[in-house]
Order: C-alpha cells, then sequence, then structure tokens
C-alpha cells in the first residue's frame, strides 16, 4: 500500500476546541460548568442527531438531554452549525469551505473545488479524520443521514444557490459524487496510481469535470 504524504498547505482553518471559550462563574444553566460538561453536550448532540437527524435536533434538545440550560450550550458553541460540525468531528468547517468555493470567478469553481477538497485530505489531522467519518458513513445508516443533512445544508444548498441554474442541485451533487469516489479511491481503497499521484496533478485532472458539472 502507498504511504500517504501529508501537506496542509491548502487546507482550510480545523476546527476544534482550541481557543474555545470555557465556561465559569455566573452563566446560567442548571448545572454549572464542570471539567466535562461540553464533552456531555457534544454527546448529548451526537445522540439528537443520530436520533432526530440535523433539521430536528434543536439546542434546546440538547440541552434537556445533557441536563443543561440552553444558554449554556451557547456559551460552548455559538450555533447548531457549530455544534454539528465539532459533535461530528469534522476537521474543517462546512461553513468556511462554502465561502472558500464561492469566493472567486465562476470559470474557476471547479478548480477551487478539487484544491480545497484535496487540501483538507492531505492535511495529517484530516486525513485521519475523514477516514473515520467515511468509514462511519458508510457502516451506519444514521451516521451517513446525519452528514447528508448536514453537508447538504451547510455545503451544497449554498453552492446550489450560487450556481443559479434549474438543476443546480442535481449538478452540485454530481460533484460530490466524484470527490467521493476519489476519496474513496486515494485515500482509502489505496488504488493505484491514483493513491500515488501528486496532489496538482489530480487538482489539473480533477478541476475541468467538476467544472463541467456545475456550469457546462
Amino acid at each position: 500500500m502507498t504511504t500517504r504524504r501529508t501537506a496542509d498547505s491548502t487546507a482550510p482553518r480545523t476546527t476544534g476546541s482550541t481557543g474555545r471559550r470555557t465556561a465559569g462563574a455566573g452563566r446560567p444553566g442548571r448545572r454549572p460548568g464542570g471539567p466535562d460538561t461540553r464533552g456531555e453536550i457534544l454527546r448529548a448532540a451526537r445522540d439528537s442527531f443520530a436520533d432526530k437527524g440535523f433539521t430536528a435536533t434543536s439546542i434546546r434538545a440538547v440541552a434537556r438531554e445533557a441536563g443543561v440550560d440552553a444558554a449554556l450550550v451557547h456559551h460552548y458553541f455559538d450555533s447548531k452549525d457549530e455544534l454539528f460540525i465539532e459533535a461530528m468531528a469534522i476537521p474543517v468547517d462546512p461553513r468556511q469551505i462554502a465561502a472558500h468555493i464561492l469566493d472567486g470567478p465562476r470559470e474557476e469553481l471547479g478548480r477551487r473545488i478539487a484544491t480545497v477538497f484535496l487540501g483538507v485530505w492531505e492535511s495529517a489531522d484530516g486525513q485521519q479524520r475523514m477516514k473515520a467519518i467515511f468509514r462511519s458513513v458508510v457502516s451506519s445508516d444514521e451516521v451517513a443521514r446525519v452528514m447528508r443533512e448536514g453537508i447538504t445544508q451547510l455545503i451544497i444548498q449554498p453552492v446550489s444557490r450560487a450556481i443559479d441554474v434549474p438543476d443546480a442541485h442535481l449538478r452540485v451533487s454530481l460533484v460530490a459524487t466524484q470527490l467521493i469516489g476519489l476519496a474513496m479511491a486515494r485515500y482509502l481503497v489505496e488504488l493505484e496510481p491514483v493513491a500515488g499521484a501528486d496532489v496538482q496533478t489530480l487538482i489539473d485532472r480533477l478541476a475541468p469535470v467538476l467544472q463541467l458539472h456545475l456550469t457546462g
């Protein structure tokens, strides 16, 4: 099998607990923030996302399950989107991915998508966590449903609105199939010569295909 080379140069900023606000005295909540309060909120969120899906999960329901006030959940997580990203251990913020993809000329959308996607996978932390997510998705219907709903709302819908064509959702979904297939072949199955190909070569080959799906 090919040993993967990793590089962080093209990956968007990763998310995580570094720099996160910590609960302090005087914050509202049925239980004050303790050493594992944030972890309990994340566990409750994972359960809720798995049971109800992204759309039906609410901050109040997660707070109730975790035994805290909704204000304390907001103390740790600014929004349900952020809670989803942290709970599912997504290595990058999908909102930042969408913003980066859309920041530039329409005729270069395919190249930006390919560059950002491979940048995430080529980073050491990103590759490890994305492999875990992919394996969870293919082995669990619940995880697949949660990821599908979340990524649809946070990435696919914004990009679909931006290209502004009648079949935009189908076009962006076809792009997703290309990216998923590439990830499976290169990083999980390690199919040669895709697994050992230079990243820039892959971007150069993939970008026109993605652009054709989007605007062709």
